[in-house]
């Protein structure tokens, strides 16, 4: 009977996620809407940070080239740092900020790794929230 109970523990235990994969939100992703993509890498101090790394040229107006996409405040939002200032939660990165050039705002944010290839990313002004699924990047 004992070795029933501790075989279905460690069968049970062996479903469960790795403790802390649900943190790694490192990587290239493309944006919900696909018109861009971000990486999110190790800020230096192991919290996320994030910038755009690539516009799709199809977005753009006739004769606009990546290099010239500006936000409203027209800083070039290629190579921008979008995402920062985020804290370790039990199962998410929270307390961070994320910035729309569109809309030249800076929004709360929270971070979180669905599985090995979505990434939820929520961006908060008080306690309404917009939630986007990012889609992990493939390499060409």
């Amino acid at each position: 009977m004992c070795r029933s109970v501790f075989i279905a523990s460690v069968s049970f235990l062996l479903t469960l996620p790795v403790f802390g994969a649900e943190q790694d939100v490192f990587g290239e992703f493309l944006v919900e809407d696909r018109g861009s993509k971000i990486k999110i890498f190790d800020c230096g101090d192991g919290t996320p940070c994030g910038k755009v790394t690539w516009i799709d040229p199809a977005t753009l107006e006739d004769g606009q080239s990546v290099e010239d996409v500006k936000s409203k405040s027209g800083q070039k939002i290629l190579g921008m740092q979008i995402l920062s200032g985020f804290a370790k939660g039990k199962r998410e990165w929270r307390g961070g900020k994320i910035y729309s050039p569109e809309a030249d705002k800076t929004y709360s944010s929270k971070l979180k790794r669905v599985d090995n290839n979505t990434l939820q990313v929520k961006g908060c002004i008080a306690f309404l929230c917009e939630t986007q699924i990012w889609t992990l990047a493939t390499t060409k």
